[in-house]
């Protein structure tokens, strides 16, 4: 698992920051990437990866702020032009679906591909063999969600030395072992999976918080998570700014990631108030309350493998 960060500013683009929006890629897992946030001129960022907009087959909106949304008409319709046949589904807020279908048919705008929306509500919000993403409300000035994906264990190593001993041919029974199952061969001798495979092994979880203030919600979603995403808009100099305007300083969201017992945080919606030269300090008053807290820049790259986070620049 990969991510990519393609936007990482607050309320409009700056210079060094573009608005927010988040590439999990899980190519290796789901042969798929996933959008959180489509901020403008997502698409364009785009262009300077080696992300296949038609490889989206997931978007993920937090909440209907214009820094947080008005890319999606213009992805949709790339993804559109460049090839994509594969159905699009966009999770998100109440209002989403309509502001979007309305902005399509004004531009009469036509889609190759199937385009479905799932309205976001408190709960599950996606679920299959492999994931489960679960949603919850956070505190900000209109109706805003975070997002906590976890992939489901993985399957245990098969030792196929010690299968082959005990009598199992090569092929497609060492598939079922593999997987978990038990399997009877021709001369009716039973072998379990468990004596041939290794323990299930943890998949990773994530949280990618939309604007917020510090609240409970937040340290829910990040309970245990391998990696947390939290906004920090102000810092800790400006935190009465912050409880203002719904959203969250540098080291509340550090304290949010201790609290939670997470492994990883990258602070991301960075105010363009705050130069090059102040992040230093931004980072330090952080890592003070977390010590392993990362600040994101447009294209930075984090990949999670064998439980480690590993940065990509």
């Amino acid at each position: 698992m990969q991510l990519h960060f393609l936007g990482t500013g607050a309320g409009m683009p700056s210079k060094d920051r573009n608005t927010s929006a988040v590439a999990l890629k899980l190519l290796e897992e789901r042969g798929s990437i996933w959008l959180f946030d489509c901020g403008e001129a997502t698409q364009h960022q785009i262009l300077h990866t080696t992300i296949k907009p038609r490889k989206v087959d997931k978007v993920f909106i937090t909440h209907l702020h214009g820094d947080h949304i008005f890319g999606l008409p213009g992805f949709i319709s790339s993804r559109s032009f460049l090839g994509g046949e594969e159905p699009l589904t966009i999770y998100g807020p109440k209002g989403l679906k309509q502001w979007l279908e309305q902005t399509l048919k004004l531009t009469k705008t036509h889609l190759t591909y199937e385009l479905y929306f799932e309205e976001v509500v408190e709960g599950i919000v996606f679920e299959d063999a492999q994931f489960i993403v679960k949603a919850m409300p956070l505190e900000h000035v209109i109706e805003c969600f975070g997002y906590r994906i976890e992939q489901k264990p993985l399957a245990g190593e098969l030792y196929i030395d010690k299968a082959i001993a005990l009598g199992v041919p090569k092929g497609p029974l060492l598939g079922q072992l593999k997987a978990g199952n038990d399997v009877v061969l021709e001369n009716g001798h039973v072998v379990r999976s468990m004596d041939v495979t290794s323990p299930p092994q943890d998949g990773f979880t994530v949280a990618i918080l939309g604007d917020t203030k510090y609240c409970e919600n937040a340290k829910n979603l990040s309970y245990e998570a391998d990696i947390v995403i939290h906004e920090a808009t102000f810092d800790h100099a400006t935190i009465h700014l912050a409880a203002q305007y719904g959203h969250s300083t540098n080291t509340e969201a550090a304290q949010i990631a201790k609290e939670a017992n997470a492994q990883t945080l990258i602070l991301n919606h960075i105010s363009a108030r705050f130069l090059e030269k102040d992040l230093p300090h931004f980072l330090a008053e952080a890592q003070h309350v977390f010590a392993n807290t990362f600040i994101a820049h447009d294209q930075l790259q984090f990949e999670w493998k064998q439980h480690e986070v590993i940065v990509k620049e």
